[in-house]
């Protein structure tokens, strides 16, 4: 062995990863617009899941993600008393989660469907509101918290109910490669490896590279959210897209909206196009439609595709 020191977080740049491009545009989106509430990633093992969740974090903010473990408890999500300092007899109050993924930008609940529905419906409020308000066992505080949300569930191991699904803003269904595609994973991954222990990778180099520029590109899309137009015409094509879903309730149709105007500013436009809206259809409304509230089928194919194709010419 050389000795070289192998880097300090070995996960394969989010540059380099193959595949999976309706999981990453999602979690790209809800980065530019925080306000869409977090995206819900199903799919069954070994598609990749937490690799691309965790190599998104890195490349957006230099850390990985606060994991919510799945026997987490109120204290450790919300914060408590340090125990150590209460056995010394001082009242001490030790951060929860929640805070730590505020510092970090990210937390990521892995198998929320098996987490505690009163802590995910926290969760979510938190997200929604940006405030945790704690009031239990003396301590009484209020904070504004802000942070990017990701959870993933195998639909083989139970759905959430149609209500926390609901409070998700986006879902994907992550997929299986395709023969080239796995062959170019195969490669990726092989390399990244033996490319892991040179301090002076030229491949390495490159990856971050790529990270860095995609970080400069989601950060102006950011940025200029706010002053992409969004006219009348495409604030009624949202509705009546949700409208022939059947999505429940209107949260979807405000997602709609929300998601395709950060995808335009993903793509530096001054404007949302119809276009955009029928992109991201699949994302915000896959799960508030009845027969994916009620019996976990989260499908989106070409039946789906064709109850609004005339919306859009």
């Amino acid at each position: 062995m050389s000795g070289t020191p192998l880097p300090a977080i070995p996960i394969l740049p989010y540059s380099r990863i193959v595949g999976q491009e309706e999981l990453k545009l999602a979690l790209e989106l809800n980065f530019i617009d925080p306000r869409i509430g977090g995206v819900l990633i199903t799919g069954q093992r070994g598609t990749a899941k937490s690799t691309v969740v965790r190599a998104f974090a890195l490349m957006s903010g230099g850390e990985l993600p606060v994991t919510l473990p799945i026997n987490a408890t109120d204290d450790r999500v919300l914060g408590g008393w340090e125990l150590d300092a209460l056995m010394r007899g001082e009242a001490k109050e030790q951060p929860g989660l929640l805070e730590a993924a505020h510092d970090k930008g990210l937390l990521y609940v892995d198998e929320v469907n098996l987490l505690d529905d009163h802590l995910v419906n926290i969760i979510l409020d938190v997200v929604s509101t940006g405030v945790l308000s704690v009031q239990r066992e003396g301590i009484d505080t209020a904070r504004h918290l802000s942070f990017g949300l990701v959870g993933t569930m195998n639909p083989e191991e139970g759905s959430l109910r149609a209500q926390l699904l609901d409070r998700f803003g986006l879902m994907v269904t992550t997929a299986e490669l395709d023969i080239e595609a796995r062959h170019r994973m195969i490669t990726t991954v092989l390399t990244f490896e033996e490319e892991l222990a040179d301090e002076a990778s030229l491949w390495r180099a490159a990856a971050e590279a790529g990270n860095a520029k995609l970080r400069k590109t989601l950060l102006a899309a950011r940025k200029r959210l706010t002053q992409v137009e969004f006219d009348e015409s495409v604030s009624r094509l949202c509705a009546e897209a949700a409208e022939r879903m059947g999505a429940l309730g209107q949260r979807g149709d405000l997602l709609v909206a929300r998601t395709s105007r950060a995808l335009a500013a993903r793509k530096g436009a001054k404007r949302v196009e119809p276009a955009d809206v029928r992109r991201v259809l699949p994302l915000a409304l896959r799960h508030r439609r009845p027969e994916s509230a009620h019996g976990g089928v989260f499908a989106w194919g070409a039946d789906e595709d064709a109850l609004v194709a005339d919306l859009f010419g």
